[in-house]
């Protein structure tokens, strides 16, 4: 997958396809990370640790809320 720059006021930036972001699990506002790479080559694209973290809670909540529910449907 080819990516374009492009200039964005003093910045650069790339436009991503929605197949990419969705691999990512990036929701619509979300954030990203761009991480270096352990042996020092390159980087790394991840979804933003804060946004897994609301998705935690949201499912915490809901296995709270339905709790029976789960239990017996795990039967």
């Amino acid at each position: 997958m080819q990516l374009k720059l492009r200039k964005i006021g003093n910045s650069w930036g790339v436009i991503l396809p929605a197949e990419a972001l969705e691999a990512l699990g990036v929701r619509k506002n979300g954030t990203l990370s761009l991480l270096p790479n352990p042996d020092g080559k390159g980087y790394t694209l991840q979804r933003e640790e804060r946004e897994f973290e609301e998705d935690m809670r949201a499912a915490e909540e809901l296995i709270r809320r339905y709790r029976e529910t789960l239990r017996e449907l795990s039967k």
